[in-house]
């Protein structure tokens, strides 16, 4: 098996951003929501703070356990991304390169927010 640099670097970027997209956010809360119970506290200031929790049992903890767990998610997200580029190389190329570009513009946005935040 043989990879590129600029292979290996979009995988890269493509893997970021899947995991984040399964992880974090909103559009794919849906995808989430059965894994975890959500729990409200009040905090010192009395604001209300909400919290996920894996559930309890079976197969929703072990999802929920997987997706509470960046670096988890990231394994298999990458396993999914390397493994369908190789099955399935001409339906992945613009999968991978979107995903990609969206992982670049992540980045170069979280930077850009760190020195205008300073």
């Amino acid at each position: 098996m043989k990879i590129s640099f600029m292979q290996l670097l979009l995988l890269a970027l493509a893997s970021f951003r899947f995991t984040r997209l399964i992880v974090f956010d909103k559009i794919t809360e849906f995808l989430r929501n059965p894994f975890f119970d959500e729990v409200e506290e009040v905090n010192a200031e009395g604001e209300v703070e909400i919290y996920y929790i894996p559930k309890k049992f079976g197969i929703r903890r072990f999802m929920g356990e997987l997706l509470s767990c960046y670096w988890c998610t990231g394994i298999w997200s990458s396993a999914i991304l390397v493994g369908i580029s190789f099955l399935f190389p001409v339906w992945a190329e613009p999968i991978i390169l979107i995903l990609a570009v969206a992982g670049m513009a992540a980045i170069i946005e979280t930077i850009i927010q760190y020195f205008i935040g300073k």
